[in-house]
């Protein structure tokens, strides 16, 4: 796939100055037997961690494997500051560190700033139908072997507790739930301490679209904590990409007492506090 990097820097852009990101983008396909597909990961990404990059690894391979899907490529769409969570870095931030962990570790993963950039919160099914005007619209889909153009599959990817909050009456508008399942369909990886059967069990009109992903190594590893880990000094190396690590030392991101949270190894000064407190999900509707 192509690995150029892009003109301009995600968080850089604005909405005068945005541009749709393609530098990796694959819009030709190999397998015209195949669906195209592109993976979408909406979310706060405050901070990016390795979890968040191994989904769409996971994803790729469940697609591969078990799906007559085609992968073509992978954005990840954090939200707007307008979104207001506990937390929440400046979007300026959180796409520099989207940015950094993407171009350090992938060559098929991009950023798009469309949503982050908005001055207001954008629901995920307008985010999802933004990627299908960019991506079908102006670019034509995807073209087979034979010259012909084939239509892209856009589906959401995300973590089991999505769907745990899609299946509560009362969350979500059923006029989103119906375009973001009945339209795109959604990816999901499963996590410890959700239960997926329960949450499936209350969205059956969209089974066929809804991809469940067994997570074979375990891996819970979440923005709240890493930021927990932060505040109370603790080592966060080898849990977010290195990059990302020395952007927060720079720029002092998550540090309530105003204190380093991180020295020049990445290494918290006291390790001596230990973690509490669990991972508190919002949905993105």
């Amino acid at each position: 796939m192509n690995t150029n990097l892009p003109m301009q820097s995600a968080s850089a852009q604005t909405i005068d100055t945005y541009s749709f990101p393609r530098h990796r983008l694959n819009l030709t396909q190999s397998d015209p037997s195949k669906t195209p597909l592109i993976l979408i990961a909406c979310g706060s990404f405050s901070p990016l961690t390795y979890l968040h990059l191994r989904m769409f690894e996971m994803a790729a391979d469940f697609a591969k494997f078990n799906t007559d899907f085609e992968i073509l490529g992978g954005y990840l769409s954090p939200v707007s500051s307008a979104y207001k969570k506990a937390g929440l870095a400046p979007a300026v931030h959180r796409l520099r560190m989207c940015e950094l962990g993407v171009d350090q570790t992938s060559n098929w993963l991009m950023v798009d700033p469309w949503e982050a950039i908005q001055n207001e919160y954008v629901p995920t099914a307008q985010v999802l139908d933004h990627f299908e005007e960019e991506i079908n619209k102006s670019l034509g889909g995807a073209e087979r072997p034979d010259g012909t153009r084939a239509h892209v599959q856009i589906a959401l990817l995300a973590g089991a507790d999505l769907i745990q909050t899609m299946s509560t009456p009362g969350v979500w508008s059923e006029k989103d739930l119906d375009h973001i399942l009945g339209r795109y369909g959604t990816f999901i990886i499963e996590r410890t301490g959700t239960d997926i059967d329960d949450a499936l069990a209350n969205l059956q009109p969209y089974k066929d679209k809804i991809y469940v992903i067994q997570q074979l190594i375990q891996n819970n590893v979440s923005s709240t904590k890493i930021r927990l880990f932060l505040r109370r000094e603790m080592s966060v190396q080898y849990l977010i990409p290195a990059p990302v690590i020395e952007y927060i030392e720079e720029h002092g991101l998550y540090e309530e007492d105003g204190a380093s949270s991180i020295d020049g190894r990445g290494k918290g000064k006291d390790a001596s506090a230990g973690p509490s407190g669990g991972e508190k999900t919002a949905s993105k509707s």
